[in-house]
């Protein structure tokens, strides 16, 4: 029997729609997609994009909702042996632009419903040369950018099932925008080789299988998202498919409804759902596997949550953006070590270094490095940046990754995060860069000094505090800055507190103290 390996992400799409053509891939808005419309679909937009002059290496944007287009759009470029980059929905104007800019992509794949953001941007940059946009059968004028309807699209082209990418193992698969203490998104380059490495490590810890029934309502541009519908598809599992979790209720019955097997969440998301089974008794038996990761899961939760999913077992985990996922504690041991997020995943290896670089022996403290397949290229366009992340390994040549997270160890082996030595503020399992919204407030006519800290919370990691100081020209109230801040912010960058203060404390070179600001919560 003869093997084909898994070379490139469209190989396990090939792979899949041949051993399952008719079994369902995405549940969307209650419609069924199978594997063969999956493979069918994308090879007809990877095909147009080649006529369009797509080459290898080129990069395509995806700035769409959690949607049946967007899957489509993910594996297309995938298929065209272009480099996909997925950004938030909810990323306004600014940040769009800096983005397509940074990435340097040719096409854009869009929702109808968002043209009032990215039609404007779009004209600004000549980089650009189509767009296709999903929802809509009109045109929408483009200054020089070619405009396609994604839905016409899919159905003109006579795709091969022979389409596949030619892109090799070791070729840039994505750019995995994160958000950076330069305040400016920095996009984490991933191979196709890595990517396929962390789904196959994940799906072995996870014990995953193609029967799973994976529900899922992160966006896809946090890769947390992203990567259930890797597993899905490697696996030939379903994806039930959910925007968002904005309404709960939707959720819960599509949980009932599509007896769905996995789910993973956020502690934001878990913290809803208990106050949801506080009063009224939710309880999920079909649901075999639950997932945390982003910010740490509050030990009581344990418990609490094994009510409403009586028969799962409950995975913590700790990643970040730059390797996808570093550790997870077996599910085994969850309720007698319920701060710990365990061990190094399968084929990878993790350890500490203290302030010298020297190793940390079990029961000591230190920044937590990680090495294997797994750990990103490098970081787009910014080398200096990539050489803070990426050190000297073990081997000539190698490199490990160096998270900037402080840990400690204890005797069996098993790890403990202790806090960001870096000043990222990890928020609703979102990461958000300090400098980034008070480039925002800064903009604000009136504001003299601005400082942005996260302040430790049990259910959503941190909270935003927004601490400004004025010019004493301008009367500003702080429902004036909120929502400017709501216009130019994502909605999990926008500060949860404001404080107006006369000045904002400064160490002994200037620079605003955050520290005294903490201390003085």
């Amino acid at each position: 029997m003869t093997v084909t390996p898994n070379r490139n992400l469209a190989d396990i799409l090939l792979s899949t729609s041949n051993k399952y053509p008719d079994k369902t891939v995405i549940q969307c808005s209650g419609e069924s997609y199978s594997y063969k419309q999956l493979l069918e679909q994308a090879c007809s937009i990877a095909l147009d994009l080649e006529k369009q002059g797509i080459q290898r290496g080129d990069r395509i944007a995806i700035y769409m909702d959690n949607t049946w287009p967007c899957v489509v759009a993910l594996f297309a470029i995938t298929m065209s042996g272009a480099v996909f980059l997925l950004i938030n929905p909810q990323t306004k104007n600014d940040k769009l632009k800096y983005i397509l800019e940074d990435s340097g992509s040719k096409v854009l794949l869009s929702d109808a419903h968002l043209q009032n953001v990215f039609v404007d941007v779009v004209n600004q940059l000549s980089s650009i040369t189509d767009v296709y946009c999903s929802g809509n059968d009109t045109k929408i004028s483009f200054t020089h950018a070619n405009y396609h309807i994604f839905e016409n699209t899919v159905t003109n082209n006579d795709a091969s099932l022979a389409c596949g990418s030619k892109a090799l193992g070791n070729d840039l698969a994505a750019l995995i925008y994160t958000s950076g203490s330069t305040g400016f998104p920095k996009g984490v380059m991933q191979s196709h080789q890595s990517i396929l490495f962390s789904i196959e490590s994940l799906v072995e810890y996870l014990r995953l299988s193609h029967s799973d029934r994976i529900i899922n309502f992160l966006p896809f541009a946090f890769d947390y998202g992203l990567y259930q519908l890797f597993f899905t598809v490697y696996l030939g599992a379903t994806l039930i498919l959910e925007r968002s979790f904005t309404y709960p209720a939707v959720v819960y019955n599509l949980l009932r409804d599509t007896k769905a097997t996995v789910f993973p969440g956020v502690p934001t998301i878990y913290s809803m759902l208990l106050k949801s089974h506080a009063k009224k008794a939710l309880t999920f038996p079909d649901v075999t596997r639950i997932t945390n990761t982003a910010a740490a899961l509050p030990a009581e939760y344990v418990s609490q949550l094994q009510e409403i999913f009586p028969n799962a077992l409950i995975y913590k985990m700790y990643g970040l953006t730059e390797c996808k996922r570093v550790c997870y504690l077996e599910p085994e041991l969850v309720h007698q070590y319920p701060s710990s997020v365990g061990t190094a995943i399968p084929g990878t290896e993790i350890f500490l270094f203290d302030e010298n670089d020297k190793p940390v022996k079990r029961g000591g403290q230190g920044i937590l490095h990680v090495r294997g397949p797994h750990i990103m290229m490098g970081y787009w366009n910014k080398p200096d940046e990539s050489k803070k992340m990426l050190k000297a390994g073990l081997w000539p040549g190698e490199k490990i990754l160096c998270t900037h997270d402080l840990f400690k160890v204890d005797e069996n082996g098993l790890h403990y995060f202790i806090g960001r030595s870096d000043d990222i503020i990890k928020t609703r399992g979102e990461k958000v860069s300090p400098i980034e919204v008070e480039n925002v407030l800064h903009g604000i006519n009136g504001i003299k000094d601005a400082a942005i800290i996260g302040v430790a919370d049990d259910v959503l990691g941190e909270v935003i505090h927004a601490y400004v100081s004025l010019t004493g020209d301008k009367d500003i109230a702080i429902k004036d800055i909120k929502k400017v801040c709501v216009q130019k912010l994502e909605n999990f960058m926008v500060p949860a507190k404001y404080h107006i203060v006369d000045d904002l404390p400064k160490s002994t070179n200037g620079k605003i103290d955050k520290k005294m600001l903490q201390v003085n919560l």
